[in-house]
């Protein structure tokens, strides 16, 4: 499907690896592994932090004889650096190598990286085309933390590409004909600035609680979506009283699965306007923690629904719209910056593409 994509205006097929910010890990697993190995985007990378904890994601393979570095091929870190497992050269966060057993260091020793940005407790990776350095950044303030429940995290992955799945953002027809929702009302503007887009819609929903009762949500929500790569929806629903947020992070692997991760978490409760299960006999610490785990529950049923359809779709690039879909086409001439030409990226001096490529842009 991701490789079918074609631009309604070239003919070309763009890349399934948008420009972009991409979910890479979290600080948490960070912290419970040292080192990560994965596929992403398309390149084999390792994660790992150093001890002050600065983040290194990086091309997965030693530039002295190319051995894998990641834990499964016996790489680790040792005093804050990636050490290779076969002829021990150590890494600094930058990527530069620093250490061998025997030997100076070479300079030219140096692995490529990507550089990063962490949003509470998110780890993401910019991939550009090229090796080209960001051309955008995600939002600069992270959302407060105080007074929300932790963080939840499910992830999936299915043949797919990440602009099928961001547009779910501007696709409100769908939430009532597959989800079931009511009374969406999606008639605000939808709104472009550069890589940023923001839609927001009201809905209801007839919802069973935990198998022994059902109740019906009322909630408005206002979705954030920076690349393709990075959605960020805030909503509040009105029947409980409840604030909600949610990450959306697709992330190619190989050029064609995607792994898509929620992110969720609610806002505490300390007065919920009607009962839920209990909710009011429950101390108040414990009820955001029990309404996330609940709420992400519901969240993964919707996106498993959609999976079976991004899964078996192919990309439509002259979709026939009806009145009821809404801004589908200003969010496909919205991703259309996220497929710069490989010819016009390429203009840049050999030397220039390739120092940002060693440097990790």
């Amino acid at each position: 499907m991701a490789q079918r994509m074609v631009d309604s205006e070239s003919s070309l097929l763009p890349s399934p690896f948008p420009e972009g910010w991409y979910f890479v890990t979290t600080r948490r697993d960070l912290r419970k592994s040292e080192v990560i190995e994965k596929q992403w985007m398309g390149e084999d990378i390792v994660v790992w932090c150093d001890d002050a904890g600065a983040v290194c994601v990086a091309e997965a393979y030693c530039p002295h004889l190319g051995s894998h570095l990641g834990p499964d091929s016996g790489g680790q870190v040792c005093e804050g650096r990636l050490v290779c497992p076969f002829h021990g050269y150590e890494f600094d966060a930058t990527g530069q190598c620093v250490a061998t057993p025997f030997a100076a260091p070479p300079r030219s020793a140096r692995l490529r990286t990507f550089q990063t940005r962490e949003i509470c407790g998110m780890i993401f990776a910019w991939w550009g085309i090229a090796g080209r350095e960001p051309q955008w950044q995600l939002p600069a303030e992270e959302p407060d933390q105080a007074g929300w429940s932790g963080i939840k995290l499910h992830t999936m992955r299915f043949p797919g590409h990440p602009q099928e799945t961001t547009e779910n953002a501007v696709d409100i027809a769908h939430l009532r004909y597959v989800h079931g929702y009511h009374n969406v009302d999606g008639d605000y503007p939808v709104l472009v600035d550069g890589p940023r887009l923001e839609s927001q819609f009201d809905f209801s929903r007839a919802q069973s609680i935990a198998g022994i009762g059902s109740i019906t949500l009322n909630a408005s929500a206002r979705a954030g979506v920076f690349g393709l790569g990075y959605s960020f929806v805030e909503g509040h629903e009105h029947s409980i009283g409840m604030d909600f947020r949610l990450w959306v992070l697709s992330t190619p692997v190989d050029g064609r699965l995607v792994e898509l991760t929620l992110a969720g978490q609610i806002g505490e409760m300390r007065d919920p306007k009607r009962p839920v299960i209990g909710l009011r006999f429950l101390p108040t610490g414990l009820r955001a923690p029990l309404m996330n785990r609940i709420f992400g529950a519901f969240q993964k049923v919707d996106v498993q629904q959609d999976v079976v359809i991004w899964s078996r779709k192919r990309y439509q690039p002259r979709p026939r719209l009806c009145r009821s879909d809404g801004e589908i086409m200003t969010y496909r001439g919205y991703c259309r910056q996220f497929y710069p030409a490989q010819e016009d990226v390429l203009q840049l001096p050999t030397e220039q593409v390739t120092a940002a490529r060693l440097a990790g842009r």
